[in-house]
């Protein structure tokens, strides 16, 4: 399995996991944060009467971009070149990053401050510039302490959360000569001193695109630093790399979606900065770039979009499946392997590289649901990884082993006796290893397929009497019948009524004798 700018480490999910869990860091990194995000998210959301509302519109809003994508590619492109800004399309990865390069050498700059943007993670922007002489300055802090370490993101929104303060000081002080203490104060004014000069120096500024806006040609961010305002406004040549299905109608249709990003993402109600940028700078302006191009992406898209998985093209990135994943908080975002991690990444990841190069990605989920929960343009995301995984069954996906496994188990499962002497020794054996302890722990994870429950948790044992022993000692014989089709007990229900019958017809008679007597008794007594 070869790494690509997508998967970044091809070690075996079972290999990524085991060293995920032994982090203890990450662990508690990521529940404080998946903690007080959704925490503040569910705030957002309660006090919000109308969320799930905005949760249905935005779905339908991104279903309708899909089911007319061609249309808006064709709008927005109009737009934004009516604007002033040169629209590429690119099919491949390799041409996105092509069409980048030749925009570099053609202002002959060899360097540029970029902002924080998850499709040039993956189409491997950065290093494929500097494979070619031009070095890109990440600007977000977050993404800065990644670059400076070399290290790859754990979230999508906050990608540096496997970093603490003492880390990243010691960093910056290894890598850049800081000298100041673990404040992030300071640390910050440390680092905004740097980028100031890079700023002011660049020829190019590189960024993202949270959304396009088909009926203005207009190119959005939504950021929680001003770094990305600083890429768009100094340099004069400004490269906006996009998802070619990242593009919504209009500005109503905007409107729904931030509502919804913000709160999703970090569980505010508003973000620290915002842009809607249209175009290249008019004359006259003041500041802005004179030559915008925008790179829009398919690279995989236009086939999940004719596949069965075209509801996860509605996804706008903001993370909340993995803020309330029990997975990826004990996995963590590097026990996944690639720049999308989480539901979504589990996800995506294969249909953007293919099963063969995505090792079993699809088992890092146990189908809670909880991703669907909080997504907010409602992708049925454990529905699209249970399809994953019935891929994966289908087309031969599987291990010798793991295939002899299940083959196994299908013989002993459809066969009353064999499922019977299973589940009999199997209750007897687990009793022997459970021992005192009463639970299949650590102490048996050398055994094979076992070990991958017991090594991490502990297994309660097969109960000595099955149900269906249990079941068929409270059930009744069934009678015999006689040649009327009639039970024992049917035939002592219909002399009960019989019996009752012939007492009411009795009663009646007395009753009617005793009438009769009365009236004789009365019409004697007139006379």
């Amino acid at each position: 399995m070869a790494t690509s700018p997508v998967i970044y480490d091809d070690a075996p999910l079972r290999e990524r996991v085991k060293n995920a869990l032994a982090d203890d860091f990450k662990h508690n990194a990521i529940k404080s944060a998946q903690e007080t995000i959704v925490g503040n998210r569910n705030k957002c959301a309660d006090a919000n009467p109308l969320w799930e509302e905005l949760r249905w519109e935005a779905a339908y809003i991104r279903n309708h971009v899909l089911e007319n994508l061609d249309y808006y590619i064709r709008e927005f492109a109009k737009n934004a070149e009516a604007a002033g800004a040169t629209v590429h399309f690119a099919p491949t990865a390799e041409d996105a990053v092509e069409c980048a390069l030749d925009i570099f050498e053609e202002v002959h700059a060899t360097r540029c401050v970029k902002s924080k943007s998850m499709v040039t993670e993956e189409v491997g922007l950065n290093e494929y510039l500097e494979k070619h002489g031009i070095h890109a300055v990440e600007t977000d802090c977050a993404e800065n302490i990644l670059q400076t370490a070399g290290s790859k993101p754990s979230h999508i929104v906050v990608p540096a959360l496997h970093f603490n303060r003492d880390s990243i000081r010691d960093l910056y002080r290894e890598k850049k000569g800081y000298t100041g203490s673990n404040s992030p104060e300071e640390i910050t004014k440390f680092l905004r001193s740097n980028l100031r000069e890079e700023f002011l120096s660049a020829k190019v500024g590189v960024t993202g695109c949270n959304f396009g806006v088909a009926e203005t040609g207009s190119c959005t961010l939504v950021t929680n630093e001003g770094n990305a305002r600083m890429a768009t406004t100094v340099p004069e040549t400004q490269i906006v790399m996009m998802g070619a299905e990242r593009i919504v109608p209009d500005l109503r249709s905007l409107d729904t979606l931030v509502a919804l990003l913000v709160p999703s993402a970090v569980g505010s109600k508003i973000t620290s900065s915002f842009q809607v940028n249209t175009g290249a700078a008019k004359p006259g302006e003041a500041d802005g770039p004179t030559k915008v191009h925008i790179i829009m992406v398919d690279n995989g898209r236009s086939k999940i979009l004719a596949s069965e998985f075209r509801g996860m093209l509605r996804c706008i990135r903001c993370g909340a499946c993995m803020n309330n994943c029990p997975v990826y908080r004990h996995i963590t975002g590097h026990g996944y392997g690639t720049i999308y991690p989480g539901p979504m990444g589990v996800v995506l990841t294969p249909l953007l590289e293919g099963y063969e190069n995505t090792d079993k990605l699809p088992y890092a989920c146990s189908l809670c649901g909880a991703c669907d929960d909080m997504c907010p343009v409602r992708i049925p995301l454990h529905r699209h990884i249970h399809k994953h995984k019935f891929n994966l069954a289908e087309h031969g996906h599987t291990s010798a082993p793991e295939q002899a496994t299940f083959d196994m188990a299908g013989k002993v499962l459809s066969n009353r006796l064999l499922y019977d002497i299973a589940t009999g020794s199997g209750s007897r054996g687990m009793k022997i290893l459970g021992g005192a302890y009463g639970a299949l722990g650590l102490s048996t994870s050398w055994i094979p397929v076992l070990r991958g429950w017991t090594s991490s948790r502990d297994m309660d044992l097969m109960a000595k009497e099955r149900f269906r022993d249990r079941f068929a000692k409270r059930t009744p014989v069934a009678a015999e019948l006689d040649e009327n089709g009639m039970s024992a007990a049917d035939r002592a229900e219909a002399a009960r009524e019989k019996a009752a019958a012939g007492a009411h017809a009795s009663v009646a008679a007395g009753a009617a004798d005793a009438a009769e007597q009365d009236l004789s008794q009365e019409g004697g007594a007139r006379a």
